[in-house]
């Protein structure tokens, strides 16, 4: 079982792109993951640094950081990607996940 951190846009997107977060978060928790998503950290957002800090924390209790489209243009996804491939841990397309454990 992976310990998976869930990483994607938020900022400027509709719901804050927490729709997304949650479809994923149910898919990968159906397999048997322990999913951290940071929708769930910071259900009633904050300043961008508060939550940051609340995700980064929470990244590190993670092995595996799944990324949602468009994580790449997301200034807190990146970060948390950059976090992760420093640290050695596994970064991963979390639909490639789904789809590779769904065969």
């Amino acid at each position: 079982m992976k310990r998976i951190y869930l990483s994607g846009p938020m900022t400027g997107l509709p719901g804050l792109n927490f729709p997304a977060f949650a479809a994923m978060t149910a898919s990968l928790r159906a397999d048997g993951h322990v999913v951290t998503n940071p929708a769930e950290l910071n259900p009633d957002s904050g300043s961008w640094t508060d939550c940051m800090r609340r995700d980064i924390a929470a990244l590190m209790e993670c092995d595996t950081v799944a990324t949602l489209p468009g994580w790449e243009h997301s200034k807190g996804a990146s970060l948390e990607v950059l976090i992760a491939e420093r640290l050695g841990m596994t970064v991963v397309n979390a639909h490639d996940l789904v789809t590779r454990e769904a065969v």
